[in-house]
This record gives C-alpha cells, structure tokens and sequence, in this order.
C-alpha cells in the first residue's frame, strides 16, 4: 500500500533530469536516459516548423493553435492553453493556485514539487508502494488536499494508472492535476482524462516533446475548466510560445499526425515487449511494474556502479535515485528499436557481471 504523506524535505536533485546523462557523451553514446522518441521530429514537421520562420517578425498568434489543440480533444477553444512546454504549465500551476496543502504523488517527474516549492509551498508527498507496483490508491490522498499532482502513465515507473481511480481523486475545491506527457505514447489512450468536462478542478497537462522529438522547441498545453485556464493565462506572460512552436501544435494536431503518432504508439509498445523479454533473461533485474510507457524501470544492485559501467560501454541510462520513493538500486531505460535493445541487454549482463 501507498504510504502515508510525508514532508517534502529529502535531499534528491528535482532538478536531475535524462538530458544530464548524456552530457558530454560524444557521438558514439547511445541514449536511453531521455524519453524522447528516437528518429524524431520527422521531415514533414521539420517542414512545417521551417515554413514558419518567414513570420518571425510578427508577434505570435496562439489562436490557430489553440483551436486545432481544442479539435484534437473534441473541447471548446477556452478549455486549451498553450504553454512553453509542459514544464512551464508546472510553474503556472505553482504561481496561480494559492494551495493550503499540496500533495505530488511519488515517484514521479519531479519538476511539478520543483516548480510548487520554488513559488513558496510547503509540499507533501504521496510514495507509491513498490511492492504494490506503484499503483494508486486514492484513500493514499488526504481528503483535504487542495492540489494534487499525479502522473499517468507516470514517469519512471511507467505505470498507467486506471482513469477511473484518478477521476476518484477529483472533488469540489481541490486541483487534481493529472501529467499525461506520455498518454500519446500508448496505444488508444484508454485512460486519458484529456476529454473530461464532468470532473471538477481536473487539469491535465500534454506535451509535444516525447513523441514528436521538440523537447528544444519547448510546447505543450493545459486542458482544463474555462476559469482555471483563464487564472493560468494571467499568470502568464505575453506572447509565451514562439511562432515555430505554435506551428509545431497545429501540425501535430492534424488527423494525419494523430494517425502517425498512434501507429508509433504500437510500434513502442512492440518495442517494448522487446525489451522486457530481454531483460528477463539478465539475472539480477527486477522491473518495477508492468510497463505501459515509453520507458521501463528495473532494480537492480548496485545500480550507479552499473550505470557507470554502462557509460564505459556507450550506452547511458537515467539513475533512479533523484526520484522521490526510488534509491539508489533504480534504474530508467528508454524503449528503443530491437537492434538497440539487443546490443544493450547485453551491454547490461557484462555491466552486472563484471560488478
């Protein structure tokens, strides 16, 4: 079972994130510390943002953006803000929510409790149960949080969370903030929230980055009532997102580009089922949890040595332990194509195997 919430107060980096492991890595490090699709964005998007470049003089105009946003989820255009990334939709919330008691549920992308304390809020955390596989409970929840932040499918752990049990958490005077970055990465987005009217204080949080490979573009949007949206708006600046991504949204936005990401999220979870086979066959790695995301976490000891070892070898991986409720014996690995995986897993049982 979850525990029971705790002060925010551990000494874990939030502000670790997968771009950090590959640093300095050189041409010949393979990544799978960072959750971005590989052979991203492809050419007709970089077409498409390229085409935009001949308007840069003019001030940016999120109107077409948001409408196409708006089609997309089958919502009112006052339902859609566009944001620099799904990071900065964090800091919004932070700055234009006064929460008495906020909860992030952990472990989790850790920017959102990064984002709350930076802006003065004393943040409780929510620790999923490894032993439980990282499910949630929603009596795990104080009944008088006022904000809550949940992940699904959750980065790291690569749980999908039932929707119905998310939707459990929703209730009159509280923000349920539900993080679905990574909801366009499986297939048929069953457990979304995005489309949801009937829930009160839902905002959910998308993001172009994973999928389409704009993580230096910077866009994604927030879904939710009209009135929370207009109290993000005001917490904004003007003009937040650039011409080129706003082109980047509607393009993305377009049937064809739903069709594509949908046959990638197939293609990812073959990938996936991969992976997951290959690393039943290494003794000594644990996967978390049954997998539904881009990524899946294992455990295993010694896990910074091997990393390093890893690295020796070219290939990089995200340690576990800048994440609430991990420690030091977690690891996150990026589902890659199957030649990739091959060459890793092996990587992987000389790394434990020379420990």
């Amino acid at each position: 079972m979850p525990t029971s919430p705790e002060p925010a107060e551990s000494a874990v980096d939030l502000r670790h994130h997968g771009d950090a492991e590959v640093r300095g890595g050189g041409a010949g490090l393979t990544d799978l510390a960072v959750n971005v699709r590989a052979g991203t964005p492809p050419a007709w998007l970089k077409e498409r943002i390229a085409a935009s470049l001949d308007d840069l003089a003019a001030y940016p105009d999120g109107r077409p953006a948001r409408a196409a946003v708006a089609r997309r989820h089958g919502l009112d255009e006052d339902r859609v803000l566009l944001t620099a990334g799904a990071a900065e939709a964090f800091v919004l919330l932070a700055r234009a929510f006064p929460a008495r008691r906020p909860v992030v549920v952990h472990p989790q992308f850790t920017e959102p409790e990064a984002a709350l304390r930076d802006a003065g809020h004393e943040v409780e955390r929510v620790l999923l149960a490894a032993g439980a596989g990282f499910g949630l409970a929603a009596e795990a929840v104080p009944d008088d949080a006022d904000l809550v932040v949940v992940g699904n499918p959750t980065n790291p752990t690569s749980v999908l969370h039932p929707a119905d049990a998310l939707a459990r958490l929703a209730r009159p005077g509280r923000v349920l903030v539900v993080d679905e970055a990574f909801m366009d990465a499986v297939p048929g987005e069953g457990e979304s929230l995005a489309g949801r009217t009937d829930l009160p204080g839902l905002v959910v949080l998308r993001s172009l980055t994973k999928t389409w490979g704009l993580a230096g573009l910077r866009i994604g949007y927030v879904l939710a009532a009209p009135e929370l949206i207009a109290a993000l708006e005001r917490a904004q600046p003007l003009w937040p997102v650039s011409g080129p991504a706003l082109a980047a949204a509607v393009a993305c936005s377009e049937p064809q580009a739903l069709a594509e990401a949908a046959h990638a999220a197939h293609r990812i979870a073959s990938d996936r089922a991969h992976l997951l086979g290959r690393l039943a066959e290494v003794d000594g790695v644990e996967v978390g949890a049954p997998p539904a995301g881009p990524f899946v976490l294992v455990r295993l000891a010694g896990a910074a040595a091997v990393r390093d070892r890893l690295r020796d070898q070219g290939f990089a991986v995200r340690r576990g332990d800048t994440f609430p409720g991990l420690g030091p014996d977690w690891l996150r690995i990026a589902v890659r194509d199957r030649p990739t995986t091959d060459r890793f897993t092996e990587a992987l049982a000389k790394a434990l195997a020379d420990g």
